[in-house]
Order: C-alpha cells, then sequence, then structure tokens
C-alpha cells in the first residue's frame, strides 16, 4: 500500500498584540503617572511591527522613568544615572540586529546624563531614546529638574528653591532639549503627550522605523509632585499639516518660539536619512577586508 504524500501547510506568522510584551512585573508608578502612557504606546509600537521579544533591549537609567523595562518582555538594562545612551549605543553596536531603545527622564537625560547626548547624535547609531520630560525630579521628591520653567515655585513640597521675593522659585534657565538636539544634529526629532495614546504609539513606532538616532520627547506630567495635566492638554497643538520636516531651520525656530506663544507642538520637528556609525563601519570593514565582512575574529587574526 503506497502512504499518501502529506504535506503540511505553511503556518502563518504570529500576530503578537501588547499582551505579549507586558512583563510579569506590574508597573509601580504612582496613580495616573504619565509614564503608563509611554510604557502603552511603547508596547503598542512593537506590536505593531511584530517585533519578536528576544530581539528588543530596552535601557534606562535612575528615576521614576527607570523603571521601565522592568515591566516589559524583553531584555531590559536598568544602568546607573545618566548613562543609558552609552549603554545603549554599545548594545547596538555589538548586535545591530536588535531594537535597542533607550529611555529616561529629563533630570537623568540632559542632567546628570547631558553630555552623552551630543556623542549619541553625531554618531547616529540606529537606537530610538526616548525622553520622558515631567520638568521635575520625580523619585527624589519634586527637586526642579534642568527643565523646569525658570521662576516656577509651585512644586509641590520642595524645600530646594528660594520662597522669598524677589528671588522666588527656580532660578536657573529652563533647558530646550528640542532645541538642543536638533543644533546637535539629530536624524528624527519628535515630541508626543502621554493624553495622546495613539499618535504617541504612531510618533515612537516611527522613531523604531527610522535608520539612525531618533529622539522623541514624551511630555509625561508627574500627577505626585507637579501636576502639569490641565494646562499641557490645553497648551498641545499639532504642528501645521504642510510642516516641512525636512527644514532643520525652521524646525530650530518654532521649538525657541514656543515658550513665548505658551504652547507644545507635537509631530515630527525633523527627519532626515544619514548614514549610521555601523553603515560607514561596514564601509571601513568593506575597505580593509576586501568583499569579506570583517569580524572580531578575523582582525585579532591579524596580530596572531
Amino acid at each position: 500500500m503506497v502512504e499518501a504524500a502529506t504535506t503540511s501547510a505553511a503556518q502563518p506568522p504570529v500576530q503578537r498584540t501588547i499582551k505579549d510584551y507586558r512583563s510579569e512585573v506590574k508597573p509601580t508608578w504612582c496613580p495616573g503617572c504619565g509614564d503608563f502612557g509611554v510604557l502603552s504606546a511603547l508596547q503598542r509600537a512593537f506590536a505593531a511591527r511584530n517585533l519578536a521579544p528576544k530581539d528588543i533591549v530596552v535601557v534606562s537609567g535612575i528615576g521614576c522613568s527607570g523603571r521601565l523595562p522592568e515591566f516589559v518582555n524583553a531584555y531590559g538594562l536598568h544602568v546607573v544615572h545618566g548613562r543609558a545612551l552609552p549603554t545603549a549605543l554599545g548594545v547596538k553596536t555589538a548586535n545591530p540586529e536588535l531594537t535597542v531603545v533607550a529611555v529616561g527622564g529629563d533630570g537623568d537625560g540632559f542632567a546628570i546624563g547631558g553630555g552623552h547626548v551630543p556623542h549619541a547624535v553625531r554618531r547616529n547609531v540606529d537606537i530610538t531614546y526616548i525622553v520622558m520630560d515631567n520638568q521635575v525630579y520625580g523619585l527624589t521628591k519634586g527637586q526642579p529638574s534642568p527643565t523646569t520653567p525658570t521662576g516656577m515655585a509651585a512644586l509641590k513640597r520642595s524645600t530646594s528653591m528660594p520662597k522669598m521675593a524677589p528671588y522666588e522659585g527656580v532660578l536657573e534657565g529652563q533647558l530646550n532639549m528640542l532645541a538642543m538636539v536638533l543644533v546637535y544634529g539629530a536624524t528624527f526629532v519628535a515630541r508626543t503627550f502621554s493624553s495622546q495614546a495613539t499618535e504617541m504609539a504612531d510618533l515612537i513606532g516611527q522613531g523604531l522605523d527610522h535608520p539612525g538616532f531618533s529622539f522623541v520627547q514624551a511630555m509625561s506630567p508627574c500627577p505626585t509632585f507637579y501636576n502639569t495635566y490641565d494646562p499641557w492638554k490645553e497648551a498641545f497643538v499639532a504642528l501645521p499639516e504642510d510642516w516641512d520636516i525636512t527644514d532643520r531651520v525652521a524646525a530650530i525656530s518654532k521649538t525657541m518660539t514656543e515658550n513665548v506663544e505658551g504652547i507644545f507642538h507635537s509631530g515630527v520637528f525633523y527627519k532626515t536619512r544619514l548614514p549610521t556609525l555601523m553603515e560607514k563601519l561596514e564601509g571601513v570593514y568593506a575597505k580593509a577586508q576586501g568583499e569579506k565582512m570583517a569580524t572580531v575574529d578575523t582582525l585579532l587574526d591579524q596580530f596572531a
């Protein structure tokens, strides 16, 4: 008897959902924290691209935002204060096939970690950097951060600011992180708001898709120490429909006039395509090794 030939039908690829990117650890942020929205948007962006959790690495520094990798079903690194970017760059350089996301707060990224930002930008390594900007140090109980507005005196429970006229509130100038990364030369720059879940997921997704260093400012209110939900809801407006995302000078100008206008623009401010660091290195390897791509082993063999 001849057995009938059997063929197994090709199985369709598994379509992951947001649940596939949730870890067993439950978020421990304060109720109402804007970081919940960022976490959900990031997971939605992963699901929309059907990324395998084993191929994702999320790197964070210190602060409330630093807890985020614990809540994502992926590889995570919770590193020391201000060092998320160099760690993420190292991960991506070691294994370019990984999807690498660095996350942090305005203090972690633009105070102690501020010196790493221009160098991450100029290297144009293919990672996405999400800064959860609440304009306050939330984890350490409400001290002013690099992005706290000058003169702000309403930070709840904070004892780190002068309380006597004429020097009440924050004395230092307020950093403009979008203007900074634009001047540095970032190839993808966007801003979004944690209350705008769909738009935030879309913008983070665009950052993931972009080949090169992607910067996303995620305005993420701290309801415990500096509750800005209501004023920010009123202040957020979308960039004009005819906005030219290739005009870096216009993008810088737009960020510089927002304080005067009292608004925040959301959307992609700037986007361009430049060679990434790995693409440049591949050219160096090809020139050194001919058509055969160099590896660590082949390079070390030259010194044997």
